[in-house]
């Protein structure tokens, strides 16, 4: 059985059209799969958490980090994208 390498991506910033998309776009063109995705917004305030496989990506990490860093900055929201051992490894006793 294959293990599956997760990341949590989070978005924040002013409510706009096409974020999600644009987000998910990115993601699509490097193979990688959204498991699971909450978003809000309140206030005109968007939040979203994004739950991603990062198994069998066609880029290094660091590049996609960084496309989506670049992709932020053209939407004004801040976009990030973290490994999910870091989430576990704070709750581990």
């Amino acid at each position: 059985m294959e293990t599956i390498s997760k990341a949590v991506v989070t978005v924040l910033g002013f409510d706009s059209k096409g974020i999600i998309a644009r987000v998910s776009n990115v993601l699509y063109r490097h193979n990688i799969n959204i498991l699971d995705i909450s978003q809000t917004v309140i206030s005109g305030y968007f939040n979203m958490i994004m739950l991603v496989d990062i198994s069998s990506p066609d880029c290094p990490f660091q590049t996609l980090k960084n496309e989506l860093d670049a992709l932020g900055t053209e939407i004004h929201v801040q976009i990030r994208i973290q490994k999910s051992e870091i989430f576990e490894a704070m709750h581990q006793v």
